[in-house]
């Protein structure tokens, strides 16, 4: 192999590794929202892919509830602080995802607007 090909390799293994044990949903950030933001359409996706694993059904982990259907993200957001537990800095043991890291600002910014918009299902 020539030094441009081991190069290429090179690089392209390092990129690999890096991302090896990254969290595909923390990488990719939602985009802002024209209208009204409803659970089903703009908040479900995010709870699904970043809460579930530990606020499921039956909550593991240490999770004290379950975040599986509307009524109960509904009642974290008025009664149990979710937007202030996913707003918190990275390095903040209180920070949801529990142990970070943090969201994206884009995604909280749409929970914050679900809030905003009155909570709406669909």
């Amino acid at each position: 192999m020539n030094v441009k090909t081991l190069f290429v390799i090179s690089s392209l293994a390092s990129i690999c590794a890096s991302c090896a044990n990254d969290d595909p949903s923390t990488l990719t950030e939602n985009t802002p929202i024209n209208g009204l933001a409803t659970y089903n359409q703009n908040v479900k996706s995010i709870i699904d892919n970043n809460c579930i694993v530990c606020h499921a059904a039956v909550p593991k982990n240490g999770a004290p509830m379950s975040l599986v259907t509307y009524d109960q993200v509904k009642n974290a957001v008025l009664n149990r602080g979710l937007l202030t537990r996913i707003s918190l800095e990275n390095g903040n043991s209180a920070l949801m995802p529990q142990g970070g890291p943090r969201l994206p600002q884009t995604t909280i910014d749409i929970i914050n607007k679900w809030n905003q918009d009155g909570l709406l299902e669909k």
